[in-house]
């Protein structure tokens, strides 16, 4: 399924700074991803399938495209739906420097329960680092991570340092590179800041 979903969206060949902080020399526009929600039913119900195992009593998505996974995935199961926004970044050059708050309606509905975290992607995995760690904050049990697709290992072997399983309905290698291992910043290719 990786072929059918990577033709779903544009990628891009360049230099790209992604929000986790690491360099890549793949961007995928995953803007228009869910304009037509028919395109990507397919792969929805997939991902929906895996997810039934973990008994969740809600699905949690980042905004955007993971909270419009989201919503489509606990609509499907059926569970809660909820998601977390980005706060704006402190000024610094760490790695993983987005946070993610999950607004006030939502706090007292999701303590104590068990939650899938979802994203469209996942490579390193910084939104859904930071909605796990907003969702831990607010008293909520984050239990799985998915997405429709994971590139690399990077944000998967995050969370299996949490003891959290992730499921995909596709998987891809992925090249991702600290600023000072960047073979594209040693080359001299120009940097392009796609994620803000």
């Amino acid at each position: 399924m990786t072929t059918e979903f990577l033709e779903l969206v544009a990628g891009r060949r360049g230099h790209f700074r992604l929000e986790s902080g690491h360099h890549s020399g793949l961007w995928l526009d995953l803007d228009a991803l869910f304009a037509d929600p028919r395109r990507i039913e397919p792969f929805v119900a997939s991902l929906t399938n895996a997810l039934r195992a973990y008994d969740v009593a809600a699905v949690c998505g980042p905004l955007l495209g993971g909270a419009f996974l989201a919503q489509l995935v606990a609509r499907g199961l059926p569970a809660e739906f909820c998601f977390t926004e980005r706060e704006p970044p402190p000024v610094s050059d760490e790695f993983y420097r987005a946070r993610y708050r999950v607004p006030s309606a939502f706090s007292a509905r999701i303590r104590g329960k068990r939650l899938a975290i979802v994203d469209d992607v996942m490579s390193a995995g910084s939104a859904l680092r930071g909605t796990w760690a907003a969702l831990e904050e607010q008293g909520a049990e984050p239990v799985v991570a998915g997405a429709l697709l994971v590139l690399g290992s990077t944000g998967a072997d995050f969370f299996a340092g949490q003891a959290v399983p992730v499921e995909a309905v596709a998987r891809d290698s992925y090249d991702l590179w600290r600023p000072s291992d960047c073979p594209l910043c040693a080359a001299g290719v120009p940097l392009e800041n796609p994620a803000g």
